[in-house]
């Protein structure tokens, strides 16, 4: 029997970074990302595809909404190991690269992109926007990004 996580959402330092999610967003674009309230276990439930990942050397994920992993065909564990530069091929691999530098330097950036799941299946991501996100204490903490348009190509 595994060690399955099924609702990490219900982790309180999971609810807690939901938190800095939402708060980072509004911070650098002056909107919200939900316009609803609700629990933690709603907001993560959202219709839109929502991660982050950390400020490592090499990103790992460590958060993905349901929707996320789902798109991902990925666990949250299989997901919250993965450094984030494995989402994307390596063929476009200096356009992520610019497009997380320009959100580093400017708080957030609008963006599309193709993408890669785990089992090597590409999408094109229309309308993202990635940002910084920042803690309690306005300490950077990493960078997440929200969607809700793709395709599979």
């Amino acid at each position: 029997m595994t060690n399955t996580i099924q609702f990490p959402w219900q982790q309180e330092a999971i609810a807690r970074h939901s938190q800095r999610l939402l708060h980072s967003y509004q911070h650098w674009t002056g909107t919200s990302l939900l316009n609803v309230s609700g629990t933690s276990e709603e907001i993560a439930q959202a219709l839109f595809v929502l991660v982050s990942h950390g400020t490592q050397a090499d990103p790992i994920f460590n958060y993905g909404n349901r929707k996320a992993l789902q798109l991902w065909e990925l666990s949250w564990e299989e997901f919250t190991k993965m450094p984030s530069r494995k989402s994307a091929e390596k063929i476009v691999q200096e356009e992520r690269d610019r497009l997380l530098a320009e959100a580093a330097s400017k708080g957030f950036s609008n963006f599309s992109a193709v993408r890669i799941t785990s089992t090597g299946k590409r999408f094109q991501i229309q309308d993202g926007i990635l940002w910084n996100l920042i803690d309690e204490q306005n300490r950077h903490c990493g960078q997440a990004s929200v969607f809700s348009q793709y395709k599979f190509i």
